[in-house]
């Protein structure tokens, strides 16, 4: 019988000790937010569970001569309240109130950016996000916006883990 190899230096050098950073949408699969708390509790690592605001944009997309000394720090939009407070609710339903195992980020800008731009500050071992939906609304969304886990790994050096949406099974 062959024996296993020895994988304890295979992952050296290639994964950071940092946290996983969770793109969460507004409409997200609750499988999405347990699969990633999950691999947060196997790799003992924390979880920051991030909401990028579509409404919003970054001060540093304005036209140069135009820009605030402000640049990189988001305008402040009010009504991203409501939603981010929504969100903050939904995923405390799921995994508790937020503490040292996982937390709650609000971002502003371009979702694969905003994303990576929080994985790069964190050090993140990794960043997770849904895959892609299912249906003709989604899919022009994703003709017009483009996908986020597509640009995400053409974005990113770190490993991008896509968690596949699942569709409801049919009723009793």
């Amino acid at each position: 019988m062959e024996s296993l190899g020895d994988f304890g230096q295979a992952g050296a050098g290639v994964w950071s000790d940092g946290p996983l950073v969770l793109g969460v949408p507004w409409d997200f699969d609750e499988r999405l937010v347990r699969a990633a708390a999950g691999l947060s509790v196997i790799m003992g690592t924390h979880l920051i569970c991030a909401f990028v605001d579509p409404a919003s944009y970054l001060t540093e997309w304005e036209p140069a001569g135009s820009r605030p000394g402000i640049s990189l720090d988001p305008v402040v939009n009010v009504d991203a309240e409501f939603p981010s407070g929504q969100m903050l609710a939904s995923i405390e339903g799921i995994l508790g109130p937020p503490g040292g195992a996982w937390s709650f980020r609000v971002l502003n800008g371009e979702v694969a950016q905003a994303l990576g731009r929080l994985a790069e500050s964190a050090d993140a071992a990794a960043l997770i996000v849904g895959g892609q939906r299912p249906g003709r609304i989604a899919r022009m969304a994703r003709l017009l916006e483009g996908s986020v886990s597509v640009s995400l790994t053409r974005l990113q050096a770190r490993p991008v883990l896509i968690v596949p949406h699942v569709l409801p099974g049919p009723g009793p």
